[in-house]
């Protein structure tokens, strides 16, 4: 049964942003986990190549940020592009043809997955339909929900079990070991880092095991964080392939089942 929730409750609002340019360092290269020095393309910019359903590493990239990477120059907006926006927004570029796709997850920058990636640059203006901040199960009451639109809910493979719980298919369980960057961000803000994890494609439902994400992102015991992989390849040590938190509580309010084909592409 798909969960009940108070999306009729929720507001709509229009953020505007533009496509950030590639960002890169003035000396050019950095040092990996290994002290192997490396120069490759990673943040910002349209990155094409690596989509919903492709692999999330293996690339010869450095924080790999799929689609478009947009933010907004004034930081009080750029915080409600980061904040308000909800995986599975619906994304405008506001040119001719004006094409359309949806909010992946956070990073650095809200990342867009669309068919027409090779029609956009860095400048061009995006509206995005914000919609999916204060969004609750209602029939599970532990379960705090994260970064997720509404819409996208119903097409997700998440349901009320008949034991009440909520069961969510995931295509990888991850350790709290794992866990780098983004420990200690709050859920709503960039995304989470995971180490060692290589076997994930952008867009797949993954568990995090005792990790606390309704407050921040912190180890608790007990407790897991389920989010989508948002960002691909980063060769630094504390970071990797992340996820966008979209539901957490005590891991006793879940059912998860192993599923490798539980990810987003299915319900784009």
């Amino acid at each position: 049964m798909i969960p009940r929730s108070n999306a009729d409750r929720l507001l709509t609002q229009i953020l505007v942003g533009e496509v950030r340019p590639p960002l890169g360092d003035r000396f050019g290269y950095r040092v990996d986990a290994d002290g192997q020095p490396f120069l490759l393309p990673g943040m910002g910019g349209v990155t094409l190549g690596v989509r919903v359903g492709d692999p999330a590493t293996g690339h010869a990239a450095d924080h790999l940020e799929p689609g478009l990477s947009v933010w907004h120059p004034d930081p009080a907006a750029d915080h409600a592009l980061q904040y308000l926006t909800c995986v599975g927004n619906e994304v405008t570029v506001l040119i001719e043809g004006r094409p359309r796709g949806r909010v992946l997850g956070q990073h650095a920058s809200v990342l867009v997955d669309l068919d027409d990636a090779a029609a956009v640059v860095p400048g061009d203006r995006v509206a995005i339909r914000a919609r999916g901040q204060g969004l609750r199960l209602l029939d599970h009451p532990e379960v705090g929900v994260r970064n997720l639109d509404p819409d996208l809910l119903p097409r997700l493979p998440v349901q009320t079990a008949p034991d009440g719980r909520l069961r969510v298919r995931v295509a990888a369980r991850v350790p709290s070991s794992a866990v780098g960057a983004g420990a200690g961000m709050v859920s709503e803000f960039a995304n989470t880092d995971l180490m060692g994890v290589t076997d994930v494609r952008i867009g797949d439902l993954v568990v995090l095991l005792d990790q606390d994400h309704r407050f921040g992102r912190g180890h608790r015991a007990g407790y897991v964080a389920i989010g989508t992989i948002s960002t691909g390849d980063c060769r630094l040590f504390g970071h990797g392939p992340g996820p966008s938190t979209l539901f957490t509580g005590p891991a006793t309010a879940f059912d998860l089942v192993d599923d490798p084909a539980a990810n987003l592409g299915a319900a784009w």
